[in-house]
């Protein structure tokens, strides 16, 4: 069985994450480092994806900078979302050859990870696809899913709402669908859960999908 090292790094800047991954991510296209998935939350920003409209950025850069949130562009796939505390974030970077060379087939694995974490928290969700990818409890999006691939090693990943602030999601129109709204386990739950322990979830189904040995490396 393949390995996967795995590290929770906590509340860390995007522009830090990013530098993150992209080093990562190049040295495992040229196969010196192995798997990695990154776990994470960052503080408030708002990402464009390469697709990205930005009309569906309603908040002016005075209202940004007055709530401490800041702007990116990335290379990931997708519109303008939100990423801050109380969101799991996750970045795997994985090698997908030579048996998983299937973009659409990966995504589904993303969700599929998704799904049954949120199931150990005692909710039920389902994965959509179209505009409408990622995790949904009804009408409400619970994690969101950006990816990029290149040469087969994917980058950027996913958004799994927890205990997050939902009234920054008004800063923006989520992945651009204005029609559907977002939730958290926070806010199905009644309660606060512990985005370690939803770390921890994801890292065993992530393991178990991906059929990989996560190895926990820290920090």
């Amino acid at each position: 069985m393949r390995t996967c090292e795995h590290r929770y790094l906590g509340r860390t800047p995007y522009a830090t994450a990013l530098a993150l991954q992209q080093s990562r991510h190049d040295a495992r296209k040229r196969d010196e480092v192995s798997d990695t998935l990154l776990l994470l939350e960052h503080p408030h920003v708002i990402t464009l994806g390469r697709a990205a409209n930005r009309a569906n950025i309603l908040a002016d850069e005075q209202t940004r900078a007055a709530k401490n949130v800041e702007l990116f562009e990335t290379g990931r796939g997708g519109d303008v979302t939100y990423h801050g505390p109380g969101q799991l974030v996750g970045y795997p970077i994985i090698s997908l050859a030579p048996d998983r060379c299937d973009v659409r087939r990966y995504v589904r694995d993303i969700q599929e990870i998704l799904v049954r974490t949120a199931r150990d928290f005692g909710v039920e969700a389902e994965p959509r696809g179209g505009e409408h990818v990622g995790v949904w409890v009804g009408d409400e999006k619970l994690a969101a899913i950006g990816i990029r691939i290149s040469r087969w090693v994917t980058m950027h990943g996913f958004a799994f709402n927890v205990t997050t602030d939902l009234e920054y999601f008004n800063l923006i129109v989520p992945c651009g669908i204005a029609d559907h709204g977002v939730t958290s386990l926070e806010k199905i739950l009644g309660e606060k859960i512990a985005l370690e322990a939803v770390a921890a979830s994801v890292t065993q189904h992530f393991g178990d999908v991906f059929e990989r040995q996560m190895l926990d490396v820290g920090c």
